[in-house]
């Protein structure tokens, strides 16, 4: 029995990381529809978000199967509380990479009137999501660590997004719509960032034993 569940344990590891493969590149992607004003490419992210909820709720089905027949214990039960839990963080980034393909192409079809880069917001927030799958992979407590750190980053960006976005409302109010979608993108690329360190506080619990939320 032991020797099955170990198994399966890998096999759920295997889908972890498959998963935030994927929730990595639509992200990246979704940054890059920005970038290139591609709105095809942010038509396509919003049209395959289907494919990881259906990868979320397999992973999830297959965690609680494993809790189920084998009622494991220790580091196997803590990983398994902490996959799911990362499950969920990954497919809410994906939700916000879609959303932010939605706020993309809703914003203006002439790119000339963007008046915020998120270049430096959307690296950012994908060194964040790299660094902790790549902590989960090498259970490495530090790299988890400087994910935390990061976030403060992203949030100070997002401010900076307001004031620059406020500052444009004043001076072109019959644009206003336009302005706040743009905001919102800011927005979620915030919360990108909190779901992010959601992952790498998770991997922190899952080596350390120790939640770390709200510190």
């Amino acid at each position: 029995m032991p020797g099955h569940l170990q198994k399966e344990i890998e096999k759920i590891k295997k889908e972890i990381l498959s998963l935030g493969a994927m929730v990595e590149d639509r992200l990246q992607k979704a940054i890059y529809a920005i970038k290139t004003a591609d709105f095809v490419l942010a038509q396509k992210i919003i049209d395959t978000d289907f494919e990881i909820d259906e990868r979320e709720i397999e992973v999830e089905e297959e965690c609680l199967k494993i809790l189920a027949l084998h009622q494991p214990v220790a580091t196997d039960l803590r990983f398994l509380v902490a996959v799911i839990k990362i499950n969920n963080d990954l497919e809410r980034i994906a939700d916000y990479a879609a959303n932010i393909s939605k706020r993309f192409k809703a914003s203006s079809h002439d790119p000339g009137k963007f008046k915020y880069d998120y270049t430096s917001m959307g690296d950012q927030t994908g060194k964040m999501l790299k660094k902790s799958l790549d902590a989960l992979v090498r259970m490495d407590v530090d790299m988890a660590y400087q994910v935390r750190e990061m976030d403060e980053n992203v949030n100070t960006m997002r401010n900076d997004a307001y004031g620059a976005m406020k500052k444009d409302i004043q001076l072109h109010p019959e644009m206003v719509g336009e302005i706040i979608n743009m905001y919102l993108i800011s927005r979620h690329l915030e919360r990108i960032g909190d779901h992010t360190t959601n992952i790498a506080e998770e991997v922190i619990y899952l080596i350390e034993g120790e939640i770390i939320r709200h510190r």
